[in-house]
């Protein structure tokens, strides 16, 4: 049974994992880029630790936590704080904002009626109406409409028109904290982060690795697919990790993404942010939407600090857009997908909200259909459990 697995990210490397333990499985993973790990791989700047993009594992699926701790060892960290700057207000707040914030707001009592008068709407038509029925105008001006603007590159947020990835329900918590407390929130132990469980599988001998190569062509008929123009390997399934566009040659039309430029900068001090903040979020004019301080999760020790400031941008194609068009027209590309093919991960179901956790969910879901030989279909099913 020949498996090809496109993209070494972590949906394509816990899918090799957990396959490669069947019986007759012969894995390949077709990788871009010369390393496993893709995003959560771990690289080092000025002797310090980071990802790009940090990535604390954080689940409410208990069964993809016990998997990874098979092979890494975790630190708690929900304890961690997220900060928000509002440059109206010239005061940090805690993102997401609970009630503790808005009693010190200058404009508490405006917020406090707007509150009260707030609506929920099952069917708002974009994200502006449904955080403005949600907490108000002055609150969505301060901390939503700016930050969603430069998140997604658009001028308004009437343009964003899906809300999976978006708070439901009670967006303003009550008590002092304002991060997800019904969660696991952990980070590896180990400086170098996860590496060591993509080192695991490059060293694999069960499973093949094709470095700074890419799928050239397809032949679904015959089963076979073209690498670098070079190279013919028959499969029997193939996992994608990848934006389906891309495996389709963009027949209906290129998915849209958003990119990120990363710029580090390193500090001439221990620590940077207050205790426990590990994010800052800058819902105003500026141009970036976050900062992170990486020794907050490595507990890398230095007298320096590196901090991370990420700008949204059209470099690289991370984050799908949530644009019911995008998601439409990515709906086309899992339509066509034949038989014994999956499309997973971030970039595989076209999801924003897709995270490791999921990724891991993922692959257990592909391991229990080929396992069982019941295919289900092209996209994996209850992928955000």
């Amino acid at each position: 049974m020949n498996i090809v697995i496109i993209g070494g990210g972590f949906a394509g490397c816990s899918s090799a994992e957990m396959l490669s333990k069947l019986h007759g499985a012969n894995i390949t993973i077709v990788e871009k880029s010369n390393y496993l790990g893709a995003g959560v791989r771990t690289f080092f700047y000025g002797g310090h630790p980071y990802t790009f993009g940090p990535r604390h594992f954080l689940t409410q699926n208990k069964d993809t936590y016990d998997y990874l701790s098979k092979f890494l060892k975790f630190r708690n960290c929900n304890y961690h704080q997220f900060k928000s700057y509002v440059e109206a207000d010239d005061k940090f707040y805690n993102y997401p904002l609970n009630q503790a914030d808005i009693n010190v707001m200058p404009d508490k009592s405006i917020i406090k009626k707007e509150l009260n008068k707030s609506k929920k709407i099952y069917n708002p038509k974009n994200l502006e109406e449904f955080w403005i029925n949600s907490i108000g105008k002055t609150l969505y001006g301060k901390v939503i409409k700016n930050y969603n603007k430069k998140m997604w590159l658009v001028d308004s947020c009437k343009k964003i028109d899906t809300f999976k990835w978006s708070p439901k329900g009670a967006t303003i918590k009550k008590g002092s904290r304002s991060v997800y407390d019904d969660r696991i929130s952990v980070y590896p132990k180990n400086i170098d982060g996860y590496n060591s469980y993509f080192d695991l599988i490059q060293k694999s001998k069960e499973i093949k690795k094709l470095y700074n190569s890419e799928v050239t062509k397809f032949d679904f008929k015959k089963r076979k697919i073209l690498i670098n123009n070079k190279k013919i390997i028959n499969y029997d399934y193939i996992i994608n990790t990848i934006s389906p566009d891309t495996i389709f040659q963009n027949t209906f039309g290129e998915l849209k993404f958003i990119g990120r430029d990363l710029h580090l900068i390193v500090f001439p001090s221990k620590e940077v942010f207050p205790k426990d903040i590990f994010f800052l979020y800058y819902p105003n004019s500026e141009k970036f939407t976050r900062l992170v301080e990486y020794k907050k999760f490595t507990l890398h020790k230095s007298n320096t600090s590196l901090i991370g400031m990420e700008i949204p941008s059209k470099n690289g194609r991370y984050y799908p857009l949530p644009f019911k068009s995008e998601q439409k027209k990515a709906k086309k590309y899992f339509d066509i997908m034949p038989k014994n093919f999956y499309s997973i991960g971030r970039a595989g179901t076209y999801r924003y909200e897709v995270d490791i956790d999921d990724c891991i969910y993922q692959s257990m879901l592909i391991f229990d259909e080929i396992n069982k030989n019941k295919y289900s279909g092209p996209i994996v099913g209850n992928e955000f459990k």
